[in-house]
């Protein structure tokens, strides 16, 4: 059985920094991209960066230059360092392994920026 648990989520103030990791248990295989969705109270759940297996990342506009996406594929790990952190990136991330057999989704983790 897949399973992927985030950590690093949390309280911050506007302007610091947080990294968020997701990482693979189970038998998951041929992944051929790695997200990291977020989730605001209210709103719909939004794509906000993406890894594929060969290193290629986008990113929503609104995170451009202030979040980075990578990944360890011996651990099976996506990450999301995430600086100059703004209140209206108050949400709860989820990642998301897009792979052949299927797509695999993470529980989320909080994050919380004050301002």
């Amino acid at each position: 059985q897949v399973q992927l648990v985030e950590s690093g989520g949390g309280l911050v103030q506007a302007g610091g920094s947080l990294r968020l990791s997701c990482a693979a248990s189970g038998r998951i295989f041929s992944i051929n991209a790695m997200n990291w969705y977020r989730q605001a109270p209210g709103k719909q759940r939004e794509l906000v960066a993406t890894i594929t297996s060969g290193g290629s990342t986008n990113y929503v506009d609104s995170v451009k230059g202030r979040f980075t996406i990578s990944r360890d594929n011996a651990k099976k790990t996506v990450y999301l360092q995430m600086n100059s952190l703004k209140a209206e990136d108050t949400a709860v991330y989820y990642c998301m392994y897009s792979t052949r057999y299927g797509d695999y989704w993470g529980q989320g983790t909080q994050v919380t920026v004050s301002s």
